[in-house]
């Protein structure tokens, strides 16, 4: 072999990165779906690290970094830790060391405490900071594990200096600075972890994967599956190569066995809710084509727009439900789920209001008319007729406030022109408390 090759080879290493596993953690929002697949949702979390450790072997890694989250909290059940226990091996029998951090669901698990694990893990104390050494590859990893759930102090002062002349990796369960999704668990910023000196920060805890390159590397890589509709996307963790002491590549490759979508339908151009049905059935066709064949969608579908649909959709909530998802049975009953329907639009915007000078000029109006009319009984009927029409768009608080409105109607014709003058002061009345309110 080349000597310079075989120098370049020996200097470059690969790890991988990864964080908030929660294993057997379940999967929320499909429970009411009758038709979705109970076995392969339960095994989702299991599958995704199976799919990691995979992916480990095959790639040669050099080591793994666990930067927290194992488990979900106090799982009782030993056969999650059985089931970890099982995946180290795998990794021991390929060779490949594993560097693992507790965090704060780990702090409550009792897996935790009373598993043993495999020699190639080694496990960061929950006491103080400590250091792991790869001597043959000059890596250095500094890291400390959660004693408690609520570990809410900064954890970084008690940190070691860097070694000199090696790859420092710092392992860290936190949710750094600024991000108020997620618990203020061992909280840090941005400018203490550079200012530690490490080439790299292995973080965990925060979900969402986040990268910001630079002299010191700093990333989460979000978390395995996703586990409900707020955890959209793509999800998987972090290959990172280093050579000559630096990191060279940080590359996300996805591990995730079912994916989240919030599938947004714009229904403005709709008139109807057939319409916007269609519509749902074609933007889920276009997911699917965008979406590698084995991997299911649990869909949440949103309506949004200004649409002369909406009223309707509104009225037929359940009914819209059902159409979705028979949209979602009739593409791929296999591949997409639904996990819920929203309706975020609106309806049209309504027509200008009439003023209030017009609505006094067509009231009194109706008042001279009714007053020059009373020998007239046919235009009297026609005009009660139409009297009563005008009532009838009233809101109903407005004629239980005002009897003498209610009892119009009921009113001989005869009285019919009283009646509107009586009415025509409330009438107006109500026109400026309207107009008041608008304004």
């Amino acid at each position: 072999m080349n000597l310079t090759l075989a120098t370049t080879i020996e200097r470059q290493m690969k790890f991988i990165h990864t964080a908030d596993i929660h294993l057997d953690s379940p999967l929320r929002g499909l429970s009411f779906y009758l038709d979705a697949p109970a076995d392969r949702l339960r095994t989702a979390t299991r599958d995704a690290f199976h799919n990691l450790v995979s992916h480990a072997i095959d790639e040669q890694v050099d080591f793994m970094v666990i930067a927290g989250d194992v488990y979900d909290g106090d799982w009782k059940d030993f056969n999650t830790g059985l089931f970890f226990v099982r995946q180290m091996g795998r990794l021991r029998q390929a060779g490949i060391p594993v560097y693992l951090l507790y965090g704060n669901h780990d702090a409550e698990s009792e897996m935790t405490r009373g598993l043993e694990l495999p020699d190639n893990v080694y496990v960061f104390s929950s006491r103080k900071a400590e250091t792991f050494r790869i001597d043959d590859k000059k890596v250095a990893l500094h890291g400390r594990s959660f004693k408690v759930a609520a570990t809410t102090e900064n954890l970084l002062p008690s940190y070691p200096e860097p070694v000199a002349g090696w790859l420092n990796l710092g392992v860290l369960h936190t949710a750094l600075e600024g991000n108020s999704e997620h618990a203020r668990y061992a909280p840090c910023s941005v400018a203490e972890l550079q200012a530690k000196g490490y080439q790299y920060w292995a973080l965990g805890h925060v979900h969402e994967h986040w990268i910001q390159r630079g002299n010191t590397t700093i990333a989460y890589p979000g978390n395995l599956q996703g586990r409900h509709i707020r955890e959209l996307g793509a999800r998987g963790a972090l290959m990172v190569t280093a050579e000559d002491g630096e990191i060279t590549e940080v590359d996300r490759f996805d591990v995730d066995v079912l994916r989240w979508h919030a599938l947004e339908i714009d229904i403005s151009a709709v008139a109807d809710l057939r319409g916007a049905v269609r519509l749902t059935g074609q933007a889920m066709e276009h997911l699917l084509e965008a979406t590698p064949a084995d991997l299911p969608l649990a869909v949440r579908v949103i309506f949004k727009g200004r649409s002369a649909a909406h009223s309707q959709l509104v009225v037929d909530e359940g009914q819209l439900r059902q159409e979705v998802i028979a949209q979602a049975v009739a593409l791929d009953p296999d591949r997409i789920w639904v996990e819920k329907v929203r309706l975020t639009s609106e309806a049209l915007a309504a027509a200008p209001s009439t003023t209030e000078d017009e609505v006094q000029d067509a009231l009194a109006e109706l008042e001279s008319l009714a007053l020059s009319a009373q020998e007239d009984p046919d235009f009297v009927r026609s005009l009660q007729a139409d009297w009563q029409a005008l009532l009838e768009k009233l809101p109903h608080d407005v004629l239980q406030a005002a009897p003498d409105l209610s009892s119009l109607r009921q009113d001989p014709l005869v009285q019919i022109s009283d009646r509107i003058m009586q009415a025509t002061p409330l009438l107006m009345a109500r026109v400026g408390q309207d107009a008041s309110s608008s304004s």
